[in-house]
């Protein structure tokens, strides 16, 4: 399983690539000005994308008020985690809070309710 890096750190990269496509979605309909219609689509999804960025840019700043700041062993720097399991924000270490899974290999799967129950 490939590691992709802390949640926090995947929904921030989400809500800039939004963003971005929102920015160029509306530039697109800058180009396409000479018909009306394809513009205004194309500058109301691109806005949409902006606005969803903005909202996801609040939820993961409420949920990072709710994280937990540990310690990295590996590389001894301060880092949030969310859930049972995450990697680490700064080296991608393998980080958990439930001594019943240090060892085991890390998977996301250990975050989801009926995971915790069945472990």
């Amino acid at each position: 399983m490939k590691k992709r890096g802390n949640k926090i750190n995947r929904a921030r990269n989400i809500a800039l690539l939004l963003i971005f496509g929102g920015i160029g979605v509306m530039y697109l309909g800058l180009l396409a000005k000479s018909i009306t219609w394809l513009m205004i689509i194309f500058m109301l999804l691109g806005f949409i994308m902006v606005l969803a960025s903005s909202a996801l840019y609040f939820i993961v700043g409420m949920a990072s008020t709710k994280a937990i700041i540990v310690t990295c062993p590996n590389c001894e720097k301060e880092t949030k985690m969310l859930g049972r399991v995450d990697l680490c924000m700064h080296c991608d270490e393998p980080l958990t809070i439930d001594r019943s899974l240090e060892g085991k290999e890390f998977d996301e799967k250990y975050n989801k309710r009926q995971s915790q129950q069945t472990d």
